[in-house]
């Protein structure tokens, strides 16, 4: 079974256009670009519009994993919750003959947008090539494996996977993540005790093999 690709809250914030729409809630990252194409110009688009890039999980139930609902005080049924006003796929207030519901699976329910899942918990490290002095500082997420912060880094050195990874002298293992290594999360302290995170988080030494792999 394949790990499922986790992302960053700053990496959901970029993509923030009507060309390329991302949002996260409960715990998921969906791309949305595709169903804002599909109703491109429909007024209902307007709240997913305004929260593209964010985190919307307070539209919805955490147990239902639905939308939010609240009872009407005027008709007393009980209806969707949307205080930016009715989103696609949610049904209108009163009865219309100009709804089409015959849209399927409501897109907060579709696995087709589900890209991955949002970072529990990130954290900074500095990943230092001994061969070039190189230094560079990555945020990561606490769940990815060293092999899967590996690959955010090819960014910057196509020939990372030719190097040995260490921490403190020793070798880490680079199918697990980065506590897993013994490589604690520091930032707590560090704001608390209000030490420069960029100076003093924790890194990780990459040593030449001798071996140029290019990914």
């Amino acid at each position: 079974m394949l790990r499922p690709k986790y992302f960053t809250p700053n990496e959901v914030s970029l993509h923030n256009t009507i060309g390329d729409i991302w949002v996260s809630f409960l715990g998921k990252v969906h791309d949305l670009t595709p169903l804002v194409n599909e109703y491109k110009g429909d007024v209902v688009l307007k709240p997913i519009l305004e929260c593209a890039g964010k985190d919307i999980s307070h539209w919805f139930n955490q147990k239902t994993e639905d939308i939010q609902t609240h009872v009407d005080p005027l008709s007393g049924c009980m209806k969707y919750c949307t205080p930016k006003g009715r989103f696609v796929h949610v049904p209108p207030p009163c009865p219309r003959t100009d709804w089409a519901n015959d849209f399927g699976t409501p897109w907060w329910r579709d696995k087709r947008y589900e890209i991955g899942l949002l970072s529990a918990k990130t954290r900074w490290i500095r990943i230092i090539n001994t061969l070039t002095s190189q230094e560079q500082s990555l945020e990561v997420c606490s769940e990815e494996t060293l092999n899967e912060i590996l690959q955010r880094y090819l960014y910057y050195n196509s020939h990372a996977t030719g190097y040995t990874w260490k921490h403190n002298s020793v070798s880490l293992d680079m199918s697990k993540t980065l506590s897993e290594n013994s490589i604690p999360d520091e930032d707590e302290d560090f704001y608390n005790n209000r030490i420069d995170r960029d100076l003093f988080s924790q890194s990780i030494c990459l040593y030449f093999n001798d071996d140029l792999t290019e990914m």
